[in-house]
């Protein structure tokens, strides 16, 4: 295994990117899975991203992009809603774990999403605490209204790219993290069927010319 190595964002952006093509391609690397990791991490653990991503079942981040022990620090809520112990956790994963990259993980045939449009076309909301999750969502859907927007697709796009504006303006631990060039936060838009995950939302992700090996493989 090689020597931890902080990375940049663009970095840790594309390790995750050429994992999710092994991944769709079938030819997974399976990284950082064996018993030599598994012990070496046991003392300290150095993620190399936050990993924000819906709860959907199908959504498993480390087979998604092809990671393995220790690579990604996930935290997930249905719909990627966001709430004091979410944002909490994220500033942990950037504060304390030095990770340099925030992904958001959204998907196509979003059950949150699809809930928050059904709710504000038929004026029922759902009951019992699946109502926060819906309400959380409600705002990305409004917007993509205003926007005109009529796909399913978009309207997930639009809630990714709400919940990473939205991050950015309820935390200033990760808003100065990116203005100081230490922290990206993206947004990546996963399909089911094919397994491909696409860039839909940027905050901080500069071009570095100088790039070295990610020393995580």
């Amino acid at each position: 295994m090689a020597a931890h190595r902080t990375l940049v964002p663009r970095e840790a952006l594309d390790l995750l990117l050429a994992g999710n093509q092994r991944f769709v391609a079938g030819i997974p690397e399976h990284p950082n899975q064996d018993a030599e990791r598994r012990a070496s991490l046991a003392p300290v653990q150095h993620p190399f991203a936050v990993l924000f991503g819906c709860s959907d079942s199908r959504l498993a981040a480390e087979i998604i992009f092809d990671r393995g022990l220790g690579d990604l620090f996930v935290v997930r809520t249905a719909g990627h809603v966001l709430g004091p112990e979410v944002l909490g956790s994220i500033e942990y994963g950037v504060s304390l774990l030095d990770c340099r990259l925030v992904v958001i993980l959204g998907h196509d045939s979003c059950g949150a999403v699809a809930a928050a449009r059904s709710a504000l076309a038929d004026g029922l909301p759902p009951s019992g605490y699946v109502r926060d999750v819906v309400e959380r969502v409600t705002p990305s859907v409004l917007a993509a209204r205003a926007a005109g927007f009529e796909h399913a697709d978009d309207f997930v796009d639009e809630h990714i790219r709400h919940t990473a504006d939205l991050l950015l303006d309820r935390s200033r631990v990760l808003a100065e993290a990116v203005d100081e060039g230490r922290l990206a936060v993206v947004g990546l838009s996963y399909r089911l069927a094919d397994g491909s995950a696409r860039l839909v939302a940027s905050h901080g992700l500069a071009d570095d010319g100088d790039r070295q090996d990610a020393g995580v493989a």
